[in-house]
């Protein structure tokens, strides 16, 4: 039944109520940000996006930090590098001591003794194989028993034998120089001083003890995003990213890419086929070509904090607000609503004549 005004004739104080202006204008707003927020969830766009954390890493593992070792054991007896101080490749950046001052000194006189012996053996073989040449000539006159020759034969092959033996007597002495010779403790490429191991410097090292740490200074940079797996399908080579480095002042809306300020892009480099102990993926992010460069190294060093947003598909609020708070993945019903591959061979005809 329709309302009319004379049904509160029975009601004359309720008839004789108005609503006060602040109600009917608080009412008449309401309605109004009820039919504006219905307008955003069907017709405002919202691209989706992939939020991950990771940190500036280098690619190239000779870019990245590295542990220069103790080759020998010993004692460091002398520094040549500081915190900080920048060195090329093959700078020298510690001397080791052996804990026998007098090894090498030992060592060589131990060499030019086998040396000697080397020699020695050579001049016995010499003449045990010339013993043996004579030895077969009176045999095949008959002057001399075969056993002679026999003889002879054998002190040619314990000759060979005390040579072989010399020679690898004389490698294991040369190893043990050469070893030595590795004292010298030098830089393997180019870069600063970032830590040194004061320790070290104290008390005795065996070989592989980390003396310093050289860190590059010029790197090729990419980022490292951690992801969720359930943002992984929407992941794919080539994918835009959006990019907060940490220390730089950054305004990010993620829904509307072009509102942001201060971030930086980047593009997908590839995916991890397996997780991180975490159970997150890692994702190497470089920089897009054609886009504004990165920060320079000062400001984004290896190592620094980012935040990642990984852009996808433009769906409206309201359906990616539908899907957050179903806990879906972001590429959700889409693999429904793509159309069928064509059918091969004999389906087409099927096809065709459904």
């Amino acid at each position: 039944m329709p309302y009319r005004p004379e049904h509160l004739s029975h009601f004359k104080t309720l008839a004789q109520q108005r609503p006060p202006r602040v109600v009917a204008a608080l009412g008449w707003m309401v309605a109004a940000g009820i039919l504006v927020s219905l307008a955003i969830l069907f017709f405002v766009p919202w691209m989706q996006t992939a939020q991950g954390r990771g940190q500036v890493a280098a690619p190239d593992p000779g870019d990245r930090a590295q542990d220069v070792s103790a080759l020998v054991g010993g004692r460091v007896e002398r520094w040549y590098v500081q915190d900080g101080q920048h060195v090329e490749a093959g700078d020298p950046i510690a001397r080791i001591a052996d804990l026998d001052p007098n090894l090498l000194t030992r060592l060589a006189a131990e060499r030019a003794q086998v040396q000697a012996e080397i020699a020695a053996v050579r001049q016995a073989q010499a003449v045990a194989s010339i013993d043996v040449g004579r030895s077969r000539q009176l045999l095949a006159e008959g002057l001399v028993a075969r056993r002679d020759f026999e003889q002879a034969q054998i002190k040619v092959a314990e000759a060979a034998a005390k040579l072989a033996e010399s020679r690898a007597k004389l490698n294991r002495i040369d190893v043990q120089l050469n070893r030595q010779s590795a004292q010298m403790v030098s830089a393997p490429r180019s870069g600063r001083i970032q830590t040194i191991n004061a320790a070290a410097g104290g008390g005795l090292v065996s070989a592989g003890t980390v003396l310093a740490v050289v860190a590059p200074e010029r790197t090729e940079r990419v980022v490292e995003l951690f992801i969720d797996g359930r943002d992984v399908p929407l992941v794919r080579p080539g994918r835009a990213v959006r990019l907060e480095f940490e220390g730089w002042p950054a305004i990010q809306f993620s829904g509307w890419p072009a509102v942001a300020q201060g971030l930086f892009d980047g593009q997908v480099r590839s995916i991890d086929p397996t997780a991180a102990p975490s159970g997150l993926f890692r994702v190497l992010v470089e920089p897009a070509p054609g886009k504004a460069p990165w920060p320079d190294q000062r400001f984004a060093r290896l190592g620094g904090k980012v935040r990642g947003w990984v852009q996808g598909e433009t769906v409206s609020v309201g359906y990616e607000l539908w899907r957050q708070l179903n806990d879906f993945p972001l590429d959700f019903g889409q693999a429904a609503s793509a159309p069928a591959a064509p059918a091969k061979g004999g389906d087409k005809d099927t096809a065709k004549a459904k």
